[in-house]
């Protein structure tokens, strides 16, 4: 579960040879980082990494498809040493298509969980987001408790959930394949599309919106964008917070999916020493507080505290699946959710 605890010794012992180690990298070059992560206060995990290295920091910021296309593009030319983007499939999309490199660190080893890294050591996971129903208190007496639920027909034109091209709906699919088999996620899928409030539009913060407004009941999100709302103002959702209830799903059994948001070294870093040290400076205590009080993520790094926003959704059994299990079945999650009739 997550809770707020002292780091691990492990944990401390890696953060230790991460902080000695540090002063060799002064003013030892550049860094080129394609970031696809668009958050204002990401700012502070560059400013912090140069401030301690001496490394600088040139940044291409992107969708991560144009991310992915352009380092293609580029080849063995590109300039580009660290890829981060958020979620599985945009890092194993990567992988696929050769834009990434295996790397060996015994910091990232004894910091991070097994889960949450390529089985190659191609990506690593750096900060976590539970995907977790949403509801209205003053309709919904009886929520549903896990995915499955959302089958049930008795949430009927309550549901509201966002597109089969979106790659958080593509994940949750692809780790209930893993869980529950293709055949039995199908008629899952069906299902939840017949409970279905309106057809899948907008982002997440536009599924709590169809809940403030009535439009729906039920809501599946990120845990961060409820987390954001509550930390500050978010537009037709901070006002109605009092209204929200929600669930960590499937806590007796598989425990709530977690999407990464994560990062690897580009298959022809010109600066490959900086860009593991900058992953592993991700890794790190200090980083990983970052995530958690500026964007209202879970820390990937076990025992690191989390921000009061974030704190404040309760302690819960998140899924330990290997995120590269998830993203083997990818695939075969879009082809359902395509004859699901899911758009």
């Amino acid at each position: 579960m997550f809770t707020v605890r002292s780091p691990l010794a492990c944990a401390g012992v890696a953060a230790a040879l991460l902080l000695t180690s540090a002063p060799a990298a002064l003013a030892e070059g550049e860094l080129n980082l394609y970031s696809s992560r668009h958050y204002d206060t990401d700012e502070r995990l560059y400013s912090d990494f140069e401030e301690l290295t001496g490394i600088t920091i040139n940044r291409i910021e992107g969708k991560a498809d144009e991310l992915l296309a352009r380092m293609q593009a580029e080849g063995s030319n590109s300039p580009a040493d660290i890829l981060l983007t958020v979620d599985t499939s945009r890092l194993q999309r990567a992988k696929g298509m050769e834009l990434l490199q295996p790397i060996e660190s015994e910091v990232l080893e004894a910091r991070l969980p097994g889960y949450v890294q390529d089985k190659d050591n191609q990506w690593f996971g750096f900060s976590q987001r539970a995907r977790i129903l949403f509801y209205d208190k003053n309709d919904v007496s009886d929520p549903p408790k896990t995915y499955q639920d959302l089958a049930d027909p008795k949430y009927k034109g309550q549901i509201c959930i966002r597109s089969s091209s979106n790659v958080y709906t593509q994940t949750i699919t692809a780790a209930l394949i893993e869980h529950l088999g293709e055949d039995a996620v199908k008629e899952w899928a069906e299902a939840v599309v017949a409970n279905f409030a309106r057809d899948p539009q907008g982002g997440d913060t536009d599924q709590l919106r169809g809940v403030v407004s009535g439009e729906c009941d039920i809501a599946m999100s990120n845990t961060y964008y409820f987390g954001r709302a509550i930390r500050k103002p978010v537009d037709g959702v901070s006002d109605s917070l009092d209204m929200f209830g929600w669930v960590f799903p499937n806590q007796d059994t598989i425990g709530a999916h977690m999407n990464l948001s994560g990062g690897g070294v580009a298959a022809f870093a010109p600066n490959k020493e900086n860009a593991v040290r900058f992953l592993e400076y991700l890794a790190s205590d200090q980083a990983q507080q970052y995530f958690s009080a500026g964007n209202d993520e879970y820390p990937a790094v076990p025992g690191v505290g989390i921000s009061p926003s974030v704190a404040q959704l309760g302690f819960f059994k998140p899924d330990d699946i290997e995120a590269s299990a998830i993203a083997a079945n990818i695939p075969a999650a879009q082809k359902l959710l395509n004859e699901a009739g899911w758009k």
